[in-house]
């Protein structure tokens, strides 16, 4: 292990910009995970890490030490405490985190259940959709323009891991996506649409859900082939669009008999 005491540092300097610059991890294809649970989910599921970065009083706990174990092979910098906190967007970190490669896109786009946002711009909610999915069996999903970078270290947190078990695809033209698409596409609207309960969801579907405030854009809710509405009580307006996806998803995958 290397250890580094200077914020001057080029290997310092170049993981903090690295962690706190989206379009950088965007055009580098690179991102930064942190803590012991989204490791763990890297190291199950996608292979290990290219750097890994560990703070001097991180050292001595065990979660960090078997990590650190598994990953043995991984070139690993010991930071002091005050340096790993400048890279680190939690109050209180663990002390471990790794610079990673985004996995690269499947050249094939979906033909079975997929998840569609439009312009979803909340990282927690980008991050909750992702879990939703993938908690409702569904394993495709393609963020069309001005959502939240997926592979941002803030989606990461949210996602809790889920990521390295999804296939995830980016600033996706979702109107040519939805044309081309042979299943059933619905988009959830809050009003004006058929309840969600009325709809025959046992079909592949691709399911879309809008940006927080503006919702679904016009030209995309044109190039759906139906809108599902959740009933709510009298004086509720809406939900939250990940609260929407969850119910949504959740009650096809009920009509499926939970399978």
């Amino acid at each position: 292990m290397k250890s580094i005491a200077s914020r001057d540092n080029p290997g310092f300097k170049a993981l903090r910009t690295l962690a706190h610059d989206h379009r950088l991890q965007r055009d580098s294809g690179h991102t930064v995970i942190e803590g012991p649970h989204l490791l763990t989910a890297y190291l199950d599921h996608a292979g290990v890490p290219e750097l890994l970065a560990v703070s001097e009083s991180a050292l001595g706990k065990t979660e960090v030490a078997a990590l650190l174990a598994r990953a043995a092979a991984v070139e690993t910098i010991v930071l002091r405490d005050t340096l790993f906190h400048e890279i680190s967007e939690l109050a209180t970190p663990v002390g471990i985190l790794a610079r990673i490669a985004i996995p690269p896109e499947p050249a094939m786009l979906p033909v079975g259940d997929c998840l569609l946002l439009d312009a979803v711009q909340d990282a927690g909610n980008v991050g909750t959709l992702l879990r939703t999915a993938a908690a409702a069996g569904v394993h495709d999903v393609l963020l069309g323009t001005g959502c939240a970078g997926a592979w941002t270290p803030r989606v990461l947190r949210a996602g809790q891991g889920v990521h390295f078990a999804l296939r995830i695809w980016e600033r996706v033209d979702l109107a040519e996506f939805l044309h081309a698409y042979p299943g059933c596409s619905v988009a959830a609207a809050a009003h004006r649409g058929t309840s969600l309960y009325e709809i025959d969801l046992r079909a592949p579907i691709a399911w879309l859900f809008g940006n927080e405030g503006a919702g679904i854009a016009p030209a995309l809710q044109a190039a759906t082939q139906q809108r599902a509405t959740i009933p709510l009580a009298d004086g509720s307006e809406s939900l939250n669009v990940a609260a929407a996806a969850a119910i949504c998803l959740f009650e096809m995958r009920r009509q499926r008999g939970g399978s």
